[in-house]
């Protein structure tokens, strides 16, 4: 495994010299930050070495070096998912790419359905905490001490002053802003309404298929961390039948959102 990332590493270097601090995954709802990036260079991810390939539609598959709000990022437009037949070596794949190409902090973003009673549609969750309900994660097996190590201390997965900024400008700002604890499930299936039960006992207020794996490794990596969603369906109360166009359609309207939230929280890093 570590041969494979140093291969892709190599491969990145040769192509630019540009050195990010920050990765970004830009999954559903984040596309649009694309715009606000000062793109030095691009590089498609069929072109790496070992990188996976997204074979959701709505995921392009392109790795962007650039300038955001004056830091240096590279952004991940297209993620993995378990769901796709990927292993959960090959889903955190490129955020081990991207630690040792230099990054020290990770923001991901999702679609998730709500199960908080008091969350709407188009309500933008930050991340306070996760519940891990993948059948796997990325850091069983061979530990690699130069990744990180054998145990991992997930007491506070996501950086308690970014959550706090973050509720703070986008309660500001009027968006409809939440935070709360993310369950994580593999897909691509929604939950039946007994399960959504279940998922509330347990204490979660969303659920999703992604971005667990990607902060487990990062954690393991010590990157800091801030994730967050758009609650893109109701999970609570009387059911209703829901489709994924009506989903991508909710995240789309709060894109600009998160959008902002993500490229204010970058640029006020220090």
């Amino acid at each position: 495994m570590l041969k494979a990332i140093r291969e892709a590493v190599d491969f990145i270097q040769k192509q630019t010299s540009f050195q990010p601090k920050t990765g970004i995954v830009l999954g559903t709802g984040l596309g649009g930050l694309v715009d606000k990036i000062d793109i030095q260079h691009k590089i498609d991810y069929k072109e790496i070495p070992h990188f996976p390939l997204s074979t959701v539609e709505s995921h392009t598959g392109t790795l962007i070096f650039g300038n955001l709000k004056g830091e240096p990022v590279i952004a991940m437009q297209g993620r993995f998912h378990f769901y796709e037949g990927y292993d959960m070596n090959q889903i955190v794949f490129p955020i081990r790419v991207m630690k040792l190409l230099g990054i020290e902090q990770l923001f991901v973003s999702n679609a998730a359905g709500g199960i908080n009673p008091d969350f709407n549609k188009g309500d933008l969750m930050i991340f306070q905490d996760h519940i891990n309900l993948f059948s796997g994660n990325p850091l069983i097996g061979k530990n690699h001490d130069e990744l990180g190590p054998r145990f991992v201390d997930m007491y506070q997965p996501y950086e308690p002053d970014w959550i706090k900024k973050g509720i703070q400008f986008a309660t500001e700002k009027g968006f409809g802003v939440q935070k709360g604890v993310y369950a994580g499930l593999p897909g691509p299936m929604l939950e039946t309404p007994a399960e959504y039960k279940f998922l509330s006992v347990i204490g979660a207020d969303a659920v999703g298929m992604s971005t667990i794996p990607e902060i487990i490794a990062a954690k393991h990596m010590e990157l800091k961390c801030f994730a967050c969603s758009i609650i893109t369906d109701i999970c609570y109360g009387e059911i209703q039948p829901v489709n994924i166009e009506e989903i991508i359609a909710v995240a789309m309207k709060a894109e600009p959102n998160l959008t902002e939230l993500i490229a204010h929280l970058i640029g006020n890093l220090n």
